[in-house]
């Protein structure tokens, strides 16, 4: 049976995973309002389409793939979209962000006596051809998208409430990132004190698994960094304000800003990071 299915909003990866649904045999709306010429061709490209706001809210399940930073004002805008239906979509947000965070998200949701569904998605946007990301569903609605593997999607269970998806994005998120932003600010200050030759050596000689690792992980963050701001602070919060490894996460938080405003400007230090991957694979 065809599903309509809903994501807002149709970023890198909210229009992946709409061209994945499609192909499938979803039909995917989207919000386009107020959004670039790029925006509208991308979603285009993926087979979403647009609607306003009352067909949005008649959709069988509504994805929140957006910035961690606007998950709780989307939730705000869905809620107030579908608190008068008598049938309510399957709300899930797939947003990186802590737990606390997503609970709130959830009462607000359930304010408008919709079912919600707790998601973190781990992994790159779906290609064609290629494989999905995996979508982490946690909740008592979380069976109720089961639908969406039958549609192209990854979707794997996990047991526990509404949560436990977020804390295990978080978790993940928190390692693979962390090990980017040490190894980016260790790589920054090594070759500004002259030492990326000799640490590029050590590194080939005793921990190359880690250095193949910074050879792609380093060009490939600086585009992204300005998106990780945002979601280290909400490991940040994860972890609590009084864990001792709090104010790490705060700390890759403005160091990830530094590296976005630094790759829209000079782009000094991108530079460096760019010619010590280099460097590595030559």
């Amino acid at each position: 049976m065809s599903k309509t299915i809903a994501i807002l909003a149709p970023g890198a990866m909210g229009s992946a995973v709409a061209r994945r649904l499609s192909e499938n045999g979803a039909r995917v709306l989207t919000s386009l309002k107020g959004r670039s010429e790029a925006t509208q061709q991308r979603a285009a490209d993926a087979g979403m389409i647009g609607a306003e706001d009352e067909a949005i809210a008649d959709a069988d399940i509504i994805l929140s793939i957006v910035p961690p930073g606007e998950a709780v004002a989307l939730a705000e805008r869905l809620a107030g979209l579908i608190v008068r239906r008598a049938k309510k979509p399957v709300v899930v947000d797939c947003n990186a962000v802590n737990v606390d965070t997503v609970q709130r998200i959830e009462e607000i949701i359930g304010s408008a006596q919709a079912p919600f569904v707790d998601g973190g998605i781990i992994g790159f946007p779906p290609q064609r051809g290629g494989k999905s990301p995996a979508f982490y569903m946690s909740g008592e609605h979380a069976k109720d998208v089961a639908v969406l593997k039958d549609l192209g999607l990854d979707v794997r269970i996990v047991e526990g409430p509404v949560g436990a998806a977020s804390a295990l994005k978080m978790s993940y998120a928190g390692i693979v990132k962390g090990l980017a932003g040490i190894g980016s600010a260790m790589v920054i200050a090594a070759t500004k004190a002259g030492a990326a030759d000799a640490l590029r050596d050590e590194l080939a000689l005793s921990q190359p698994a880690m250095l193949a690792r910074l050879e792609v992980a380093l060009p490939d963050m600086i585009p992204k960094a300005y998106r990780w701001v945002a979601e280290m602070r909400e490991i940040s919060g994860f972890l609590g304000a009084d864990h001792p490894a709090s104010q790490i996460y705060e700390g890759f938080a403005r160091w990830f800003e530094h590296l976005a405003e630094d790759a829209n400007g000079k782009a000094v230090d991108a530079e460096l990071l760019r010619a010590f991957a280099a460097r590595s694979t030559q």
